[in-house]
């Protein structure tokens, strides 16, 4: 299965010390895990174990997360070579549904990539918001 990731990192200064607080965010999980977007800050902040209720935390907050190395459904919010944390989070439950409807179009159809495939990938999104009860007519 394709990898789903982002390398995210963001640097600051607090007290006179750098900091550079860096993980690679497993989209597969995230969107698995989360029914929303996660504040990245506050990822970044829990592996590093800063706690959000810091000075520290609030300086970190101040500077903008910075995305590199995109692979998998990373790669379909990168615009201009930069990526769009906000088009993904705009988009979280269609790009779950694509985490989620990936394996069943590798197992039931072989399929290993659904994007070789927009028809195929439309109509299975299609289903699978009827099922949710999200698209069409209700």
């Amino acid at each position: 299965m394709q990898k789903n990731s982002i390398d995210a990192y963001v640097e600051f200064s607090f007290k006179g010390e750098y900091y550079r607080y860096a993980s690679c965010l497993d989209l597969h999980q995230l969107l698995l895990r989360h029914d929303e977007m996660p504040p990245i800050h506050v990822l970044l902040a829990q592996e590093h174990r800063v706690d959000t209720y810091s000075y520290l935390f609030e300086v970190m907050e101040e500077e903008p997360v910075e995305f590199s190395r995109p692979q998998g459904i990373a790669n379909d919010y990168v615009r201009d070579g930069k990526f769009s944390l906000y088009a993904l989070a705009d988009n979280w439950h269609n790009a779950k549904a694509e985490i989620l409807l990936q394996p069943v179009a590798e197992r039931e159809l072989n399929i290993t990539d659904l994007n070789q495939q927009p028809a195929l990938k439309r109509a299975l999104l299609a289903a699978y918001q009827l099922g949710r009860g999200v698209g069409c007519g209700k």
